[in-house]
């Protein structure tokens, strides 16, 4: 296969959360000359697919082969790889099958590697992402077999293809806050304690406030309210007691303690409770490591353009990686139409992003 026809090819498997549409038992046959270790677990399918030409370092892609739901409202049916207008449409095409198609394609034409070659791919990263990628890593952590640097292939460009790339990523800190009053009738506000009234004067304060300044890689950690409800929905009986929750998609800087500080000031003299939950936590890989070092010139040579370095965004699995002692990058094609209706990209990307794939594994040393 070409590259163009493998990633046709993938987006025409439908594979939404948690399923792989069959995709990583075709990758496995696809690169029939990799020693392969299938880790399912509780129903997600996991491929390790590894190949040691020598004595050197393991540089490691990993990515994802589910999607989410396509939903309503395509010009064209989701699961067909379909050419229009310069793009290619269809659910994935950007997240990420894009990437994996790329990486896949540079390992079956690989001659040599200073090293070990290895892909990661799981069918649980839009879901839940609980026995995905993490157990793979514990897996290969238990046969010492952990990567030494890896390459995520998500979607990371910004305007053009080749403009930045990610060297990190925020973590998310979730808060559920619940502020304690006494239920009463509305006609004698004065017998009860509205939780609502509690909070009103002082959600300008922490609403949208930044808990840090932020530094040259991370914009700072931000309080967003998500949501707040209260009552029984009548108009007769105020609250007894009100409930708010919120993210904070949270730097280097900012920890659950710096969290809890800000909270107990903000709602200070009131009865509250606060319950918190990291969900991802933030990291950064060196920009002066080898990895990133040879990323940026595989780019350069392919594309012309020297990339940013950027943490912005969600989460991916490269949080998952970096615990582990791996140095992780993440780099693919334009994000701009992600989990949308009528999500595509362009084959030139694809082939672009197969070519620098290629230009990075040929310059290991």
């Amino acid at each position: 296969m070409k590259i163009l026809e493998l990633f046709k090819f993938m987006i025409e498997q439908k594979s939404e959360t948690p399923y792989d549409g069959g995709l990583l038992d075709f990758i496995e046959s696809y690169l029939d000359d990799f020693k392969a270790v299938r880790i399912d677990v509780n129903g997600v399918k996991n491929l390790f697919i590894y190949k040691k030409f020598c004595d050197g370092e393991h540089l490691c892609f990993a990515g994802h082969v589910d999607v989410v739901p396509a939903g309503e409202g395509w010009d064209s049916y989701p699961y067909k790889a379909t050419e229009r207008d310069g793009y290619i449409y269809g659910r994935g095409t950007q997240d990420m099958k894009s990437g994996v198609a790329a990486f896949v394609q540079a390992a079956k034409e690989v001659k040599d590697f200073k090293g070990t070659l290895s892909l990661l791919l799981t069918s649980d990263e839009e879901g839940e992402g609980i026995y995905g990628t993490l157990e793979v890593l514990k897996y290969l952590k238990e046969k010492s077999m952990l990567p030494d640097v890896g390459v995520v292939a998500e979607p990371t460009c910004e305007e053009v293809f080749g403009d930045a790339i990610k060297v990190g990523r925020r973590g998310s800190i979730n808060g559920y806050i619940t502020i304690k009053g006494k239920q009463g009738h509305a006609a004698y506000p004065q017998k009860a304690i509205n939780p609502i009234n509690l909070l009103a004067p002082r959600l300008s304060s922490m609403a949208g406030v930044d808990l840090d300044n932020g530094d040259e890689f991370f914009a700072p950690s931000k309080f967003v309210i998500t949501d707040i409800r209260a009552g029984m929905q009548v108009t007769n009986v105020t609250p007894n007691e009100l409930k708010m929750m919120f993210n904070v998609r949270n730097t280097t800087l900012t920890s659950q303690k710096e969290v809890k500080e800000f909270v107990a000031k903000s709602l200070e003299g009131l009865d509250y409770e606060l319950k918190l939950t990291q969900g991802s936590y933030p990291f950064k890989t060196d920009t002066d490591t080898k990895l990133v070092r040879n990323i940026d010139r595989a780019i350069e040579n392919i594309t012309g353009i020297k990339p940013k370095h950027s943490t912005a965004g969600g989460t991916s699995d490269a949080r998952h990686l970096a615990p582990f002692g791996v140095d992780v990058v993440e780099f693919g094609v334009i994000n701009d139409t992600i989990h949308a209706v009528n999500e595509r990209t362009t084959a030139n990307e694809v082939e672009s992003l197969y070519e620098v794939f290629k230009s990075l594994i040929n310059m290991w040393e």
